[in-house]
């Protein structure tokens, strides 16, 4: 158990005027306990009140006994789980994880008359929002071994190539040199795809003119890295070379506005603002980044609406992009950390306009 950070959330909990959640993510779970538990379809819960009682309520097939150090409830598939839980919960309020399954909650509000389930995922989210040193540290060693799986990859690039051999490529480069998995599938497209900023890689192959956008992240020692490259198959055009030097501007620019105090939407302006002054705004089609950690995309978001300020140790992306129906598109996309006064750019790939034959 990770007392310190028990503690800040127990804070925040305070904070937000709830004496009781069930953290029931996964995610959220070892973050508080040091234990991954995938649970499928089973009920995972781990209840904390701010009176200081905590319990971990889990089926006996995860086998967790000696494995945690929080006071711990388990159950079989012959138990109602959800009594269990509804046993252990004070009258009032319940903060309830986002993600939970409704038909947990329908039975938990079924079971007690006298609670009221609320949105509960805040104070987790919130907490893990700001990385402790050990997790900057992770972040940036997965970061850093993206970055030399991309530069490997991307030498490998070649006319023919298609685009899920080229996903396939990076994965398997990435658990040669230590990665445990992707942090998401691989997002790999050439030429007209890219003008789809979430196009799903499939047999289209590289062709000469070609650009080629390469979006791609993994997961070492539990955190998740994620970078974007784009390059040219060839010579590109001028409107190729001026969208590059625009959406680097931007990223560039982004970057650059990051440091503590300051609204998440300022980051967002700041690269936007490059892209619609050029006359390419309708063409930035998605927010600027999102947080990342544990999860790939975590709160808060890189966007012109999100109000949260800075604060060190938070972890997100800056990736603006251009993208031309039909055409083509170019992204490029660095994670950032804020620290104490300033910012510190995670990813070391270089961003100059690249070509390859």
């Amino acid at each position: 158990m990770n007392t310190n950070r028990f503690d800040r959330v127990v804070d925040l909990m305070r904070e937000e005027n709830l004496a009781q959640i069930l953290v029931t993510s996964p995610t959220s779970v070892f973050y508080l306990t040091g234990t991954w538990v995938s649970p499928g379809e089973r009920m995972l819960a781990l209840l904390v009140r701010t009176d200081g009682n905590v319990t971990l309520f889990a089926n006996k097939l995860f086998a967790l006994q000696g494995k945690v150090d929080v006071p711990m409830i388990e159950y079989d598939d012959t138990d109602d789980c959800v009594a269990l839980v509804a046993g252990h919960l004070l009258p009032g309020d319940i903060g309830i994880d986002k993600n939970w399954p409704s038909h947990f909650t329908i039975r938990l509000m079924n079971a007690r008359a006298d609670i009221r389930p609320v949105l509960g995922s805040g104070p987790v989210d919130r907490a893990r929002m700001c990385k402790d040193e050990d997790e900057c540290a992770r972040m940036r060693a997965s970061s850093l071994l993206n970055d030399r799986v991309i530069a490997r990859l991307m030498d490998e690039l070649h006319e023919g190539m298609t685009e899920l051999e080229a996903c396939a490529r990076y994965s398997a480069i990435a658990r040669e040199l230590g990665a445990s998995g992707d942090s998401f599938p691989p997002l790999i497209c050439f030429g007209p795809n890219c003008a789809e900023p979430h196009h799903d890689s499939d047999d289209t192959p590289l062709r000469k003119g070609d650009s080629v956008i390469c979006d791609v992240g993994l997961v070492l020692d539990d955190y998740c890295s994620d970078m974007t490259r784009t390059l040219f198959y060839g010579q590109p055009t001028l409107e190729m070379e001026k969208v590059y030097a625009l959406v680097k501007a931007a990223n560039e620019a982004g970057r650059a506005a990051v440091r503590p105090g300051v609204p998440m939407k300022e980051f967002d302006r700041a690269a936007r603002s490059v892209i619609e002054e050029a006359g390419y705004g309708e063409y930035f089609i998605h927010r600027t980044g999102h947080s990342i950690g544990l999860e790939v995309h975590e709160k808060p978001d890189n966007s012109a609406v999100d109000e949260t300020i800075a604060q060190p140790g938070m972890t997100f992306s800056v990736e603006p992009g251009i993208y031309l129906p039909g055409r083509f598109g170019v992204r490029i996309e660095d994670l950032v950390l804020v620290t104490q006064d300033g910012v510190e750019t995670l990813n070391h790939v270089s961003r100059e306009l690249r070509v390859f034959e």
